[in-house]
Parts: C-alpha cells; structure tokens; sequence
C-alpha cells in the first residue's frame, strides 16, 4: 500500500509541477504577445493608421453590438482587435437584443502570440502577421521581441 501512495504522491507532484510550468509559459507568451501589441499601437498611433469603432459579434452570427473601444481588427472576421492602447480584445460574445440595442463594453484579455492556436486549418495567424498585415513595415525600425527562454 506504501508503494501505491508514493507513486500517486509522486504523479500527483508531477502533475502540479506541469501546471506551473504550463502557466509560467502561458503568462510569458501572453506578456510578449502584450508587449508587440503595445509597440504596435504606438507605432500605429504615430503612423496615423486609421482606426475603426470596434464591434462585438454574436455567436453564430446573431448580430452585433457596438463598443466604446476604437482599434484595428486582428482577423479578417473581425472576431479579435487590437485598442488604441494596446489592449486585446475578443469580439465574440453571446448578445441579447439588450445588447444589440444598447452596445457592450469588452474587457481586454490576455494576448496570444497565433491568434485562433487550435482551431481549424486556416484559421490560424501569427500576431506579429497580423499586425503586419495592418501596417507592413511596422515593426522594421522596431526591436525584436525578446524570444522565450528555450526557444
């Protein structure tokens, strides 16, 4: 019985240990990913990019609703945006005809570096892509972002 309890201990420490380490990875994925999209804003701003009203989009296409937040659409489906602050947002939301009437206020969220990671073939881009899709050339007078520890 003492063998089975060190060995679920043991894979239970193993375990947790994993999950610090997945987080730790996630939280300097997401500050790098913060990083580019700060630099990218205040370039943007300088550069004079025209900015949009950000829109949210209701799951399965049921309307939309506008938002106080002005900035560039990551994606082509503008389901991602970039605020003038550097902030990111996700543009999909379950909207009631409330919120359709009377607009949302998105909270930002913590970047990634490839927006829509998992998804379908295709579905997929690399941040610094998009970014480059919006103004090419941006981030040529730009320092690289620091790569992660690893990589």
């Amino acid at each position: 019985m003492g063998t089975e309890q060190s060995w679920a201990s043991r894979r239970r420490e193993a375990a947790a240990e994993h999950e610090r380490r997945l987080v730790a990875r996630q939280a300097s994925e997401n500050a790098r990913a913060q990083e580019l999209l700060e630099r990218f804003a205040r370039v943007a701003g300088q550069a004079g990019l025209p900015t949009s009203a950000l829109e949210v989009q209701g799951y399965g296409g049921r309307g939309s609703a506008r938002t106080p937040l002005r900035g560039w659409y990551l994606r082509v489906d503008r389901t991602a945006a970039v605020g003038t602050d550097g902030s990111f947002y996700v543009l999909t939301a379950p909207l009631g005809m409330w919120d359709r009437l009377r607009g949302v206020a998105p909270e930002a969220k913590p970047p990634p570096l490839v927006l829509g990671a998992g998804g379908k073939d295709g579905d997929s881009i690399d941040l610094r892509d998009a970014l480059e899709r919006l103004l090419p050339g941006w981030a040529s007078d730009q320092p690289e972002e620091p790569s992660a520890p690893g990589s």
